[in-house]
């Protein structure tokens, strides 16, 4: 089996060279390994996560949603995950729906000031 260097290693290794990649603001290569790693844990929310924030700050927008979706189907409460689905609808020009999305983060979060 050909293994290249963004599916190689354990999950830990993966999930820490994924970190490396996000903190050195390559998004797109993050994205690379943290795909199969979400692929091979699902249920894990974690990974799912930094994919999508992967996916944001590279402007791969619909992949990010894509993801946040399926954490806030999975954690209606996970605030974090509803402020990025708003942020990433509002960068495609989709206010309504984002706006939706930013007031119930908002609130999830305490934020009351922001209603």
């Amino acid at each position: 089996m050909d293994t290249t260097y963004y599916d190689h290693g354990t999950p830990a290794e993966r999930w820490e060279r994924a970190g490396m990649f996000f903190d050195a603001k390559d998004y797109a290569a993050a994205a690379r390994v943290l795909s199969g790693l979400v692929e091979e844990v699902p249920e894990q929310s974690g990974p799912r996560l930094l994919l999508a924030r992967a996916y944001y700050h590279s402007a791969q927008l619909r992949r990010a949603e894509a993801e946040l979706r399926i954490l806030v189907e999975r954690d209606p409460v996970e605030h974090y995950a509803r402020l990025l689905l708003g942020r990433t609808l509002e960068r495609q020009g989709r206010q309504e729906e984002a706006d939706t999305q930013l007031r119930i983060a908002a609130a999830l979060s305490g934020d009351f000031a922001g209603l």
